[in-house]
């Protein structure tokens, strides 16, 4: 599913240029020019500082260093300098052992006697220029600020060593650096009020990091690319206002993944509701910033959703508002008074909304609307999830020219287009009914004025 990483000072094997290769990537997943400048326009009202904080792991820097550096490259040709704060377990483990000095871990975190933060130094050190000359040989410029950031306490001397808590972010080199157009490069390492180098576990820094800037976005790059479900396929987005208590209830959320999500729950917590934790690959960092659809994972707090069983508790004027936003056309006068009205799932908010009526005996999709912001928040998909579960078996059309119709398409479980429409249906298993229903659905009046 993942396109190969190119190399730093490298092209593909199509002879692009690693940043081309990323704007090739990025043009190739969207349908026109309207996304991208809509993410532009929203990132570009933040302090460059607050843009974004992206946590890159050890293994990463490994594997896909000239991914990853292509990526940074681009956003800076997109007018964006993000924070990145790297780790460096794999290239530590093996610079200790050259040192003679034994790996050990408690609780999760690094063991760190007074003899090896030497090595530790030098070695993250290394591995933050080794990224700042690869952003560089991709065409971006970035910033190498591997200490002077994180002022720390230390947890447990006698028993950790040298592992630091952050208690201070010292912002200054950052902004400094983000402001001037360069990815502020940083590394785990922190120092103690008298001055004694200390390490720090990369998701505490992130941490420390993210609640003294408030980022717009935080973004998590894995090998896998997003997180899995108990099949081993990626799970596309989670709302933790509505899918908390059940993902955190399931058998398979255990171990590294539980730990996960618990951290990522908590750097929510304490954002406002706009931000978002996106984990993906450095090859689809682009793709998940700049489109709606995004790649890997996006968790967000998200809001509560509510189901609605009679008309009379739905809010008429603010779904009204709503659809008609959303489709950039007004109603029909009189659309809820000849609605045969079944269920309504609407976010708190109502930004995101799916609104169904009785057709025999399926459900039929009547509006599914989203405004844009509410798309790439993922409570769209929060509300077409919640539908599903509802409608086992579920009709709907749509103008074949609706650029949603992708989404569509990758969902339903057939489709036919008939005239300007396509109807699509899930969950239907009797296929000699299908052909009378497409009928009465492709036969149903129109909702919306046209050319309006």
């Amino acid at each position: 599913m993942m396109d190969d990483p190119t190399r730093p000072g490298s092209e593909t094997t199509a002879g692009v240029p690693p940043v081309r290769s990323a704007i090739v990537q990025l043009l190739s997943h969207m349908r026109d020019g309207k996304e991208i400048r809509e993410y532009l326009t929203r990132f570009s009202k933040l302090d460059q500082e607050r843009f974004a904080v992206v946590k890159v792991g050890g293994a990463v820097m490994e594997e896909d260093l000239g991914g990853l550096a292509a990526a940074l490259a681009f956003l800076q040709t997109m007018g964006l300098a993000p924070v990145v704060v790297h780790g460096g377990g794999p290239q530590l483990d093996k610079a200790l052992s050259a040192a003679g000095i034994e790996t050990e871990r408690k609780n999760g975190l690094r063991v760190t006697r007074p003899e090896a933060i030497p090595h530790i130094r030098d070695t993250l050190t290394s591995v933050n220029l080794n990224l700042v000359q690869a952003v560089r040989d991709c065409g971006g410029r970035a910033a190498s600020i591997p200490s002077g950031v994180f002022e720390a306490e230390l947890i447990d001397e006698d028993g950790l060593g040298r592992v630091g808590e952050p208690t201070k972010v010292r912002l200054d080199l950052v902004a400094a650096a983000a402001r001037a157009g360069q990815a502020p490069i940083l590394a785990c390492l922190g120092d103690t009020a008298d001055g004694r180098l200390v390490n720090i576990n990369a998701d505490a820094a992130v941490r420390a990091l993210v609640h003294a800037l408030q980022p717009y976005k935080i973004v998590f790059l894995t090998g896998t690319g997003a997180l899995l479900d108990a099949k081993g396929d990626p799970i596309s987005a989670i709302n933790l206002a509505t899918d908390w208590d059940s993902l955190m209830a399931s058998d398979w959320v255990s171990g590294g993944m539980r730990l996960k999500m618990e951290e990522i729950k908590r750097l929510l917590d304490d954002l406002p509701l706009s931000s978002s934790v996106s984990i993906t690959s450095p090859g689809e960092l682009t793709k998940e910033l700049f489109t709606h659809a995004g790649s890997g994972t996006l968790v967000r707090r998200g809001e509560a959703m509510h189901e609605i069983a009679s008309l009379d508790a739905l809010d008429r004027t603010r779904a009204l508002t709503l659809i008609e936003t959303a489709f950039g056309r007004p109603l029909k006068p009189g659309y809820f008074d000849r609605l045969d009205f079944d269920r309504a799932f609407v976010t708190d908010s109502y930004r995101a909304a799916a609104i169904t009526s009785k057709l025999d005996d399926a459900v039929y999709l009547d509006k599914f609307a989203v405004l844009d912001d509410a798309r790439g928040e993922g409570l769209g998909g929060a509300v077409w999830r919640r539908l599903v579960a509802y409608a086992p078996r579920l009709y709907w059309r749509s103008r074949s020219d609706n650029p949603v119709n992708e989404f569509y398409f990758a969902t339903c479980h057939g489709a036919v287009k008939t005239g300007h429409w396509t109807v699509f249906w899930r969950g239907e298993d009797d296929l000699a009914r299908i052909p009378g229903m497409v009928a009465k659905i492709a036969a149903l009046p129109a909702t919306l004025e046209e050319g309006a």
